[in-house]
């Protein structure tokens, strides 16, 4: 496997920078949100309750790839004027799915960061418009994708000028139906170990259970991660996408709390 642009050494690490806030620097950031900004009111809520609790990253989907062409694809340019005013009121910096290189002026103009989502992982198109752009990436692991498919989509963006690349485990698909996908931690000290990049961990969409998401939360921690990205709603029984894994703002505070109780000893481990 050939890395020219993302290959590097532990004391060569990769810190991408979202406005004010930095991934890789030894910390451990939390980002979070509803899988679909459904209304303003819902968003604003969201913003400022995970704010209150830790979050450093907006995430919510204006553009959504749905298995069914039936299911809410999402509210499209109003949803992305949704987030630019939620993180007017809270400062928190967003990050949002690019589905089309048709859509990066429109895209770009509300977000911080730029996410590829788990489906357009071999986007080669989407790869480089967004390699050729001046944001940083959150590039997910293909459901389907190797160690190696992963790496090389990161230095698809890379090898057009672009590294400030984030790289998201988010569970694969297995012979496994307990949990919606495999969530593979293995995944984060291999991907450590191969390339320079700031690596985080989805446990909503790698589990697609909320009963799991603080353990795969704490395991992230424990195996390297710079970071985690959570799942977010009101009230999750009645969300137009993926309720199921989304937590309530109660359940995000209590594991807020924990990471926050937690990450300063594998914080202090990663740093020396």
């Amino acid at each position: 496997m050939e890395l020219r642009y993302i290959a590097g050494e532990n004391n060569n690490r990769k810190v991408v920078k979202v406005k004010d806030v930095s991934i890789g620097d030894g910390d451990f950031a939390i980002i979070a949100g509803p899988c679909s900004v459904e209304n303003l009111e819902m968003l604003m809520e969201i913003s400022c309750r995970i704010k209150e609790n830790g979050a450093v990253i907006l995430r919510g989907g204006a553009f959504k790839p749905r298995t069914s062409p039936y299911a809410f694809q999402g509210l499209k340019e109003e949803g992305l004027e949704y987030l630019r005013q939620a993180s007017a009121e809270t400062g928190l910096p967003v990050v949002s799915e690019i589905m089309d290189p048709r859509d990066m002026e429109l895209i770009y103009s509300y977000v911080d960061m730029l996410q590829i989502g788990s489906r357009n992982m071999q986007n080669f198109s989407l790869l480089k418009e967004v390699g050729r752009a001046d944001k940083p990436v959150l590039l997910k692991r293909g459901m389907a994708a190797t160690i190696e498919d992963f790496l090389m989509a990161a230095e698809y963006i890379a090898s057009e000028g672009n590294d400030d690349i984030v790289l998201c485990e988010r569970g694969i698909r297995t012979f496994e139906n307990y949990t919606r996908n495999t969530l593979d931690i293995t995944a984060v000290p291999i991907l450590k170990s191969l390339c320079r990049l700031p690596v985080i961990v989805d446990p909503s969409h790698g589990t697609g259970r909320r009963d799991l998401i603080l353990p795969m939360s704490l395991a992230s921690m424990a195996a390297g991660a710079d970071g985690v990205m959570i799942e977010v709603h009101p009230c999750p029984e009645n969300a137009l996408s993926d309720g199921e894994q989304s937590l309530d703002m109660q359940e995000f505070k209590k594991i807020a709390e924990r990471l926050k109780s937690t990450k300063e000893c594998f914080c202090d481990i990663r740093r020396k």
